[in-house]
């Protein structure tokens, strides 16, 4: 029996539509839909169990995969399996995880998963752009307690017309590439990349982005009652003790504001706060706490971050005593590392970052092979966050998704003010030593004056801030927050990190935790984001002002060449051997490809020696040496024969030909040696192929002036009798058979 569907179609207003079908597919997963864009399909399925985890937090897992097959691909590697998630796929998983999260109830703790999988790709459609939608459409139609739909897109502008869900060809010419992810009612997140647009831009864009949202939500509202609404599940909500919480909190609350007012430092802090703590829990007796010590721990949490907020909102105070635009004390230094390329150490406050830049050939480039996207990274950054610089001690299990996502956000906010002409593939490497509050966007930071310090020509420096929010939605007032601590990111109602240059945005990651927030709010706080944001760019120009003109002397040169590709097999030679020579006797590293359009050879050469470097320069304008008719040559002697000498072009090291003994002068010559010897240079004219011989002709008489009363010789093959009567050299006519009819 075929099974009823149910179908809903989004249109994008230019052609495109987006469709949202349920009934079909994996109808035993408590929600599941088919989300269709041209060719493009994600199948997403929800599973949330009906028992409780016992853990204190919602084990929410969203999983993101694009199969091979969507593509129809294969899978890279020896097993020809689909594996671990790619940073894409993670980057896609992090930005749905972040608007889903907190509209699940604080208290709901059951084991959930999203999963969403590309089923089929089309060129022309970038399916993470629709993958907030088909979670939360799949959501929609299950029992889960959720508060309201949600879809993301991404927004794009190309001539400055704003466009949703742009072709990876038409990002190519924006200069904006945001992804947006809001309810009806409330934007919750942003994340992109800009050509340094400014504040006011990214606004629009913003709003441009949300009314098309809002489109999708309804769409996915239809689509549930049509399909039937569930009702709501119930489920087992955390203990609640409205007077165990106002105890807790007038034990609490006035001790936490006083501390918080000392403007100490995280450590102190955190040791007076974790005092207040154990002063309030030693006031219960040990059945109690048995019995409500978590509901204890909870309403204490709650008092301490009411306290803390209420002090930046009342006074304009912060926990480190800062008013609410000062930026913490920043020092920086340069070329710390005395062996690598670049280097550079960015500290402010109680975060660090070490930055370490290497310059490759395009050999180094990083390769991305998913299905909806192949290519390579000629720059590309890896941020690594260990456990030591929050000083605790845990498990490294390999790279984090946090760690992909942070360092995904500095190298957007680096990447175009990389020149196009670079030569060089560029890797940065963050490693956080310290941190408290902002370590991406020290990373930014760090990556700046490393990259400058290695002599990569940056077309302006970046810098980046991370800012806060915190509102009183009763009372109307709010406070916003620069640079903010790792405190102020768990207690604040909006988590926002900007990057740029001095004249515009260049990345941007938001979360925005309160609803409705008023755009005239979010404007006011990217313009102090910008104050800080230029205040600290101020800090590394003062550190390092311009990019190193070369460059450092034990860090390798690259020059590109570009020969015709009838070349490209000489320079390689048989089996390599002309290449792997030349890499070897030159310490250079050599790389050739091929442009697939012309058809020429690009060679890379790589080397810290200038003299090598040369040498293998010198090589191809060796290989690529075409002597032209009628030109005059300086040769040298490499080689006596007795019919001739080789000579070498002097020009061209490893050109050689033969200058016959008849060419070496007017004069009969019996002996090669009598006219030159070994290692003599003199110029040659050279003649092109010789009819007869075939081979290329090059004279040294030529060039000298003939003898008075020179008689020239005839030639050979008319001295002697004239074999034109046919005429044999042993005499007489003979008559030959074909050799098969020989005996």
């Amino acid at each position: 029996m075929i099974p009823k569907t149910f179908k809903e179609v989004i249109d994008l207003g230019d052609g495109r539509e987006i469709s949202i079908e349920t009934g079909k597919l994996a109808k035993q997963a408590h929600g599941s839909v088919v989300v269709q864009s041209g060719k493009c399909m994600l199948l997403c399925t929800v599973v949330s169990n009906y028992k409780a985890s016992d853990v204190d937090f919602l084990p929410l897992t969203v999983d993101y995969r694009e199969k091979f097959a969507a593509a129809g691909r294969y899978p890279g590697g020896f097993f020809k399996r689909e594996a671990r998630p790619s940073d894409g796929e993670v980057l896609t998983m992090r930005l749905v995880d972040r608007v889903l999260r907190p509209l699940f109830p604080k208290d709901y703790h059951s084991e959930t998963q999203v999963m969403i999988q590309l089923m089929s790709h089309d060129e022309d459609v970038m399916p993470d752009a629709m993958a907030g939608l088909a979670a939360s459409a799949a959501i929609q139609l299950s029992d889960f307690p959720f508060e309201c739909a949600i879809s993301e897109v991404r927004v794009g502008r190309v001539n400055g017309e704003f466009i949703i869900n742009p072709t990876r060809a038409q990002l190519k010419e924006s200069d904006i590439d945001m992804m947006i992810g809001a309810s009806a009612d409330s934007v919750m997140m942003v994340e992109g990349e800009m050509d340094e647009i400014s504040e006011e831009e990214m606004v629009e864009a913003i709003k441009f982005a949300h009314e098309a949202i809002k489109v999708q939500c309804a769409a996915q509202i239809k689509l549930a009652e049509a399909f039937g609404k569930k009702e709501v599940r119930e489920y087992e909500s955390e203990a609640e003790d409205e007077e165990l919480e106002k105890k807790v909190h007038d034990m609490a609350y006035d001790k936490v504001y006083e501390v918080a007012k000392a403007g100490s430092s995280k450590k102190e802090r955190s040791e007076a706060f974790a005092a207040i703590k154990e002063e309030i829990k030693a006031s219960f007796s040990e059945e109690e706490l048995e019995e409500i010590g978590d509901l204890i721990s909870k309403y204490y949490h709650k008092a301490e971050k009411e306290a803390v907020r209420n002090l930046t909102l009342e006074e304009g105070l912060r926990l480190d005593g800062r008013k609410t635009t000062d930026v913490r004390p920043i020092w920086c230094e340069i070329d710390y590392l005395p062996s690598v390329h670049g280097s550079a150490l960015f500290t402010r406050g109680e975060t660090q970052a070490l930055a370490t830049v290497t310059l490759g050939t395009s050999r180094e480039a990083n390769q991305i092979d998913m299905p909806s996207f192949e290519g390579e990274e000629t720059f590309y950054l890896h941020y690594n966050f260990p456990p030591f610089s929050t000083g605790e001690a845990r498990p490294i299990r390999g790279t984090s998704r946090r760690e992909v996502g942070h360092g995904n956000l500095a190298q957007r906010a680096l990447k175009g003010m990389i020149p196009e002409d670079c030569p060089y593939t560029v890797r940065v490497v963050s490693e956080v030593l310290e941190s408290n509050g902002s370590s991406s966007m020290a990373t930014v930071c760090s990556g700046t004056m490393a990259l400058m310090d290695a002599g990569v020509q940056l077309k302006k420096p970046v810098s980046g801030i991370a800012m806060g929010l915190i509102t009183d939605m009763e009372t109307g007032k709010y406070a916003v927050l620069s640079d903010i601590l790792g405190d102020e990111d768990h207690l604040g109602d909006m988590d926002f990190k900007v990057t740029g240059t001095a004249d515009g945005i260049t990345a941007c990651q938001m979360d925005i935790k309160v609803k409705g927030l008023s755009y005239e709010i979010l404007v006011k706080a990217l313009m102090q984001a910008k104050d800080g944001r230029i205040h600290i760019l101020g800090k590394l120009t003062d550190t390092i002002a311009e990019p190193r003109e070369e460059v450092k002397s034990y860090a390798p040169k690259i020059v590109t060449r570009v020969i015709p590709g009838e070349f490209i097999g000489a320079l390689i030679g048989k089996g390599g051997e002309v290449i792997q020579e030349l890499q070897k006797t030159t310490n250079t590293t050599i790389v050739i490809n091929e442009d697939p359009d012309t058809e020429e050879g690009i060679v890379e050469i790589l080397g810290t020696d200038q003299d090598g470097i040369d040498a293998v320069l010198a090589k191809i304008d060796s290989l690529m040496f075409k002597p032209e008719v009628g030109s005059v040559y300086e040769v040298k002697v490499i080689k006596m024969l007795d019919f001739g000498a080789v000579v070498e072009y002097t020009d061209a090291p490893g050109n050689e030909v033969l200058l016959h003994v008849s060419e070496l002068a007017w004069e009969r010559t019996e002996n090669v040696s009598d006219v030159v010897n070994m290692g003599d240079v003199f110029d040659v004219k050279y003649f092109g192929l010789d009819p007869r011989t075939r081979k290329e002709k090059v004279s040294r008489k030529a060039l000298l002036p003939k003898p008075e009363g020179y008689q020239e010789r005839p030639p050979r093959n008319d001295r002697g009798g004239d074999r034109r009567g046919g005429g044999d050299r042993r005499g007489g006519n003979r008559d030959r058979k074909p050799r098969r009819d020989r005996d």
